[in-house]
C-alpha cells in the first residue's frame, strides 16, 4: 500500500505540474486575446493541446492509482476520493501530509485555470459580438431606403435606392 500511494502522491504532483502550465497559458492567451492577434492566438492553443495531451495521460495514470488502492483497501473506485485517502492515512502522519498538501495544491490550481478560462471565454465572446456588430453596421450601411414608387394596383414596388443587384459592373 505504501508504494501505492507513494506512486499516487508522485502522479498527483505531476498533475499539478501539468496545470501549471496550462494555467500559464491561459495567462499568456488573455492579452492576446485582447490584442486579438490570432497568428499568437493559434500558437498558444497549439501549445494548449499539448499540455492537455500530456495532462490526459498524467490523469489516466491517477485513475489507475485509484484503481489499485480501491482494490487494496476493498472500496469501490467511484466511490473513493482523495479525502477518504487523506484520512485513512492517519497512522501515517507524513504520507497523509503529503497527500492533503498535493490535494489542496490541484485544487487550488484547477480553480485558477477554471477562473482564467472563464475570463478569457469572456473576452472571446465579447469579440465575436463585437464582430457581429460591426457586421451588422456594415450590412445597414450597403441598404438604402425603399423609395415611395407604388404600382397602378396602388402597392408598393419595394425600389431601393442607390443599390445595384448584380455582382457584375458592365461599366468596367
Amino acid at each position: 500500500m505504501a508504494s501505492l500511494m507513494e506512486e499516487l502522491i508522485i502522479t498527483l504532483e505531476n498533475e499539478v505540474e501539468e496545470y501549471k502550465k496550462l494555467h500559464d497559458l491561459s495567462l499568456r492567451k488573455t492579452p492576446v486575446i485582447i490584442s486579438a492577434d490570432l497568428e499568437a492566438l493559434a500558437k498558444i492553443t497549439d501549445e494548449e493541446q499539448l499540455a492537455l495531451t500530456s495532462l490526459s495521460h498524467v490523469d489516466k495514470k491517477r485513475e489507475q492509482c485509484m484503481k489499485d488502492i480501491a482494490t487494496v483497501v476493498n472500496k469501490d473506485v467511484n466511490n473513493i476520493k482523495l479525502v477518504d485517502l487523506i484520512n485513512m492515512l492517519a497512522s501515517r502522519p507524513q504520507e497523509q501530509n503529503r497527500l492533503a498538501a498535493v490535494h489542496d495544491s490541484l485544487s487550488e490550481i484547477v480553480a485558477l485555470v477554471r477562473r482564467s478560462n472563464e475570463q478569457n471565454k469572456a473576452l472571446i465572446e465579447s469579440s465575436l459580438e463585437m464582430v457581429q456588430f460591426d457586421l451588422n453596421v456594415i450590412q445597414a450601411m450597403k441598404a438604402a431606403p425603399e423609395t415611395a414608387n407604388y404600382s397602378k394596383n396602388a402597392y408598393s414596388t419595394g425600389s431601393v435606392m442607390g443599390v445595384e443587384r448584380s455582382g457584375f459592373d458592365s461599366k468596367s
